[in-house]
């Protein structure tokens, strides 16, 4: 049975720090459809700001903790990456929110809500497989929740497509495909975001079985 606690001894802080971190990429999600779900009201960037700046408190943590803990059999690299991967959500989810404020009113007529609910399922798969991992599940477990991640950023994929397909065969003007070209893709990112997080901890595991 894979058992990262052991590997690392009697300390749990990374443990501590990548949950809280893939805690903040589910917070960062949430907000982004508080954000969507009423269009009428003064929005700011206040939510994503936060979170996103914890994210990076909690990476600086992690690269702190890596130059100043022992580790046995895990590879400092390792940790890194996962960090680095979590990180990339709430800052991607962060430039959205900025997009939209660029220009609201020409996302006036678009419904985000599948892409907010396969953001939402994937984040929150993320936070499940370290939570996995940290109960010495084995990688049979791990790698069924990785596939359910592949296949919700397959889902994102189609549905970018799907709505980039409607949008060059609709009346929107330049500047709108342009806009919302560029809202698709990045909502996308996030699902690749978090699938490439998934990848990491799957192949953590895989090299500690």
């Amino acid at each position: 049975m894979f058992n990262l606690q052991q590997i690392l001894g009697k300390k749990d802080q990374f443990f501590d720090l990548l949950e809280a971190s893939a805690r903040e990429a589910c917070t960062s999600v949430q907000a982004l459809s508080k954000f969507l779900e009423n269009p009428d009201r003064l929005k700011t960037l206040d939510e994503f700001i936060l979170s996103r700046r914890k994210e990076k408190r909690i990476a600086d943590e992690i690269s702190e903790a890596l130059c100043t803990t022992f580790v046995t059999a895990l590879e400092r690299e390792d940790i890194e990456a996962l960090s680095v991967s979590l990180y990339k959500i709430p800052k991607t989810v962060e430039k959205i929110a900025e997009r939209i404020l660029l220009a609201p009113h020409l996302l006036a007529s678009v419904d985000l809500t599948r892409q907010t609910i396969i953001l939402d399922k994937s984040t929150q798969t993320l936070l499940t497989m370290l939570q996995a991992m940290r109960a010495g599940d084995n990688l049979e477990k791990i790698k069924t929740h990785n596939d359910r991640l592949q296949v919700l950023e397959g889902e994102a994929d189609k549905l970018m497509l799907e709505l980039l397909k409607n949008l060059y065969n609709s009346n929107s003007d330049s500047v709108q495909v342009v806009f919302l070209k560029d809202l698709f893709e990045l909502l996308e990112k996030v699902a690749d975001r978090c699938r490439d997080a998934g990848n990491v901890i799957s192949h953590i595991v895989l090299k500690n079985s």
